[in-house]
């Protein structure tokens, strides 16, 4: 059975961890309000889609 050597020390073992993060999401502008917006998907300002009213804007 495969046995570590040496005791991994803190900084090393956190060192690996710190790498692990949520990355922002890549926000678009909208070609009809010009607000950020996710890619794929419905505007939440004005409700457009692909250049088409797809949802009641609010």
């Amino acid at each position: 059975m495969a046995v570590p050597k040496r005791k991994t020390s803190k900084a090393r073992r956190d060192k690996r961890r710190a790498n692990w993060k949520l990355t922002v999401p890549g926000l678009i502008e909208c070609p009809q309000c010009h607000e950020l917006r996710l890619p794929h998907r419905t505007c939440v300002h004005c409700g457009y889609y692909k250049g088409k009213s797809v949802e009641k804007a609010e």
